[in-house]
């Protein structure tokens, strides 16, 4: 009887599962039908045309991340769109190329910043556009900030204005960086968890909270030095950029207790007395500005986002057939195997090189590196794609981005040239290992384990038993091991003695200017820079184009690549509920949850990954 009650929930919820895939199917499909509909109607009304008039303004205003590259797909973007998803992501290169072109387009006459909905950007990120804007005002052209509210990370782009408007109730403080973690060994020990650490450096102080309650002082020694320095080169951009001696900066920071109470706790006075800002203007008064300055235009001065602009750049540009410098890119975590855009796969990354190296068309390789590290071993797959590369004959340049450490230094040590940014993280030259075990935990709910194996070795890693001694012996002869093979080949690289790597290594975190000082990297730049190096190591002189190695999309992607930017999204958007557009919004609905990655039970994790985040 019980068997066959079994039998009949087992027929019932088959049953359920396959209604319930039923209406998935049908949801997404009446989606997919509502943008295509959308698409088909905008683009018979003519409405995806976008135009542009003369004396317009070029409005740079992110929204969400600031990334080399997407990490979703061109269909959960346009999904994400339809939805009225804001929180999203924006290509630097995006942002680059609309400041650049806009700066030699007659028909743009300013740019209009208006940084508040940036909501992270890595410190060289934001010096790139920086320079960019900077190249905009060498035109000849007006740059105009305009601002609620900043973070000192926004506020690097509007100090670059001529310009700087801040609401009067608004915000403005410069703060400094800081990194603090939480520390987990008081806990695991009262839960009975066994952490064993295997590294080599003093300053490899990734899994330090494993083993510890507090920061090592090592560790407080390299964070402080290297984000001194990456702080003093972010003093040295704003003063340059607003006129302002850096030490006046670091006395305003200093004496906010004083001068805030003077000042009645308004901070966008304090920030006008100053001269952070140039003058305080509520939204409706700096429209009107813009209008006085411009033309106005529906109730507003003639503008076009640069997104907007982007898409016209795109159907205005020709077809290129002239040589290229091929990018690739290397964004997030170093992971083994084939991965999506937004991390870094040791087979898919891999194959994007070897794919740049075996084109007829690339004569030059640019790698982007912007990665704290990851799997060695994956590492080491992308790194001897490179030696490769430059062993058939084809330069290749690395520009390291926002981070370029540990296995994200790893895959770019063989670079014909390395090029960072001043405020670039690197370094971290160092592997370590992890592993916890946990059977006093098990034992306090009276849970045992055991059993027998044909060798000693056996279920040696079975994280219920305890580590035996000898087999941390061999874990840290291997990590010993990996640590000799990423000096070694570093020296070779830099053409420097193994020793005198290591004296600059042992997992300790320098700022782009500070590795340059040491020899890690030949120059300071971006990834402009990077880019006309690898043109002229190729001898192709102002003859080329730049073209991104990247993952060819579906045709179904294609299709979808520029809903987001084109009329017909606010069209589809119109057609969708408001509820259904809510539900899709929320975050439990935006895709699969990132998957945990775990270790394979046969075999030993190696890391070369740097927790260098600042806030």
């Amino acid at each position: 009887m019980a068997e066959k009650s079994r039998g009949v929930f087992v027929t019932l919820f088959v049953w359920a599962w396959g209604l319930f895939n039923f209406v998935r199917r049908l949801v997404f499909g009446v989606i997919a039908l509502v943008l295509l509909l959308g698409v088909l109607l905008a683009w018979r009304a003519g409405g995806g045309t976008i135009t542009l008039q003369e004396r317009t303004a070029l409005v740079l205003d992110p929204k969400g991340s600031i990334v080399e590259q997407y990490s979703s797909d061109p269909a959960q973007r346009a999904f994400a769109a339809v939805a009225g998803e804001k929180n999203k992501e924006v290509q630097l290169r995006d942002i680059i190329r609309a400041i650049d072109a806009a700066a030699s387009d007659k028909r743009i006459e300013r740019l209009v910043i208006e940084p508040d909905e940036i909501a992270s950007a890595g410190m060289s990120t934001l010096h790139e556009i920086g320079s960019a804007i900077e190249r905009f005002k060498a035109a000849g052209k007006e740059v105009v900030a305009v601002s609620n509210s900043m973070s000192q990370g926004q506020y690097l782009l509007a100090a670059h204005a001529n310009q700087v408007l801040l609401h009067p109730d608004g915000d403005l403080m410069l703060e400094g960086l800081g990194r603090y973690r939480t520390y987990y060994k008081d806990a695991l020990d009262w839960l009975g968890v066994d952490v064993h650490l295997f590294r080599v450096g003093e300053y490899k102080s990734y899994a330090e909270p494993y083993i510890r309650n507090d920061a090592s002082p090592e560790s407080k020694e390299a964070d402080l030095y290297w984000m001194n320095g990456v702080w003093n080169d972010y003093l040295k951009e704003i003063g340059a950029a607003r006129r302002l001696d850096p030490k006046a900066l670091t006395a305003q920071i200093e004496n906010y207790p004083t001068s805030i109470k003077a000042a009645n706790g308004d901070l966008a006075r304090l920030a006008l007395d100053g001269h952070l800002v140039d003058k305080l203007a509520t939204r409706d008064e700096a429209e009107a500005l813009l209008i006085e300055k411009g033309i106005k235009e529906e109730n507003s001065y003639r503008k076009i986002d640069f997104e907007d602009y982007v898409a016209l750049l795109q159907h205005e540009t020709p077809i290129d057939t002239r040589p290229q410098v091929g990018v690739v890119v290397a964004q997030g975590e170093i992971l083994d195997g084939d991965q999506a855009a937004g991390t870094v796969g040791g087979e898919s990354t891999a194959k994007l090189v070897r794919q740049a190296r075996e084109s007829k068309n690339v004569k030059a390789v640019v790698l982007r590196v912007d990665s704290p590290g990851g799997s060695a071993f994956a590492s080491e797959l992308i790194r001897r794609e490179i030696e490769l590369t430059r062993a058939a004959g084809k330069p290749v340049i690395v520009s390291m981005g926002d981070v370029a450490a540990s296995g994200g230094y790893w895959i770019s040590m063989n670079g014909d040239q390395i090029f960072a940014e001043p405020t670039t993280i690197t370094g971290s030259i160092g592997i370590f290992g992890l592993f916890m075990d946990f059977p006093k935990t098990l034992a306090k709910i009276n849970v045992h384990t055991d059993g027998i194996g044909t060798t000693w070795l056996a279920g040696a890693l079975d994280p219920r038993r305890a580590l035996d001694p000898k087999v941390g012996e061999i874990i840290q002869s291997i990590i010993d091991k990996g640590y000799q093979n990423f000096i070694t080949k570093v020296a070779a690289a830099r053409k420097k003695k193994p020793e005198e790597i290591d004296a600059i290594a042992r997992g300790r975190v320098w700022s782009g200017a500070q590795a340059k000082e040491r020899g890690l990297v030949d120059q300071l730049g971006g990834l402009r820079e990077a880019t006309l190096a690898a043109a002229q190591a190729a001898k192709l002189g102002e003859n080329y184009q730049v073209r991104y190695v990247e993952k060819p999309l579906s045709t179904w992607e294609r299709f979808v690549v520029g809903l987001s930017n084109d009329a017909s999204t606010s069209f589809a958007q119109s057609l969708v509920p408001e509820s259904l557009r809510t539900l899709l919004a929320r975050p439990d609905v935006q895709g699969p949850l990132k998957l945990l990655r775990s270790l394979d039970a046969n075999r030993v994790g190696v890391f070369a990954y740097c927790f260098c985040e600042i806030k």
